[in-house]
């Protein structure tokens, strides 16, 4: 079951956080297998189902990063061993600074890159907040392509982590 849809919320980037956390605990209540252990078996495999699933949607839809990634996937935009389409130019700028990132030999390099893939990192998170603003307010058709720019840059995000990855390494052996 879509989590939205199990919360009675419209599907949101920015769903209310205090909404969120009073449904979660009253179908924590609701759902607490406690309450059934006089019903029969099935009943109580239900319940505890049902539990386990309120559990999973506030995870998911309380923390950001899941909660981007969960509307993704249920738009079918993240599919397993699929391969996103990076814009060159962006490729050539990670290509770049992995280049230098494995010619680092001091820490003042490695600030210096650091504080490159921070600012860029940055732009990323600034382009996902813009493109994620205003979304419930869209058509569907708008919210389809909005949703293909929100991929490209949690596609842009994942490739970025790698390399964010790899500079804490560096970090560590200098």
């Amino acid at each position: 079951m879509n989590y939205f849809e199990f919360y009675g919320i419209p599907e949101s980037f920015n769903p209310d956080a205090a909404l969120l956390k009073k449904t979660f605990y009253q179908l924590s209540k609701e759902y607490h297998p406690d309450f059934y252990a006089n019903e029969d078996e099935a009943k109580q495999q239900e319940i505890l189902e049902l539990s386990t699933l309120n559990n999973k949607a506030y995870q998911t839809l309380s923390d950001p990063y899941k909660r981007l990634e969960y509307i993704l996937k249920t738009h079918e935009l993240l599919v397993e061993g699929a391969k996103p389409q990076l814009p060159s130019d962006f490729l050539m700028e990670m290509m770049d600074i992995n280049e230098r990132l494995m010619e680092i030999d001091d820490a003042e390099q490695l600030a210096h890159l650091t504080a490159e893939v921070l600012a860029i990192e940055g732009d990323i998170d600034e382009g996902i907040a813009q493109q994620t603003s205003g979304y419930d307010g869209l058509d569907d058709t708008a919210k389809e392509d909005r949703l293909n720019k929100i991929a490209n840059f949690y596609f842009k995000q994942k490739y970025l982590l790698r390399i964010r990855e790899s500079l804490n390494t560096f970090a560590s052996r200098l």
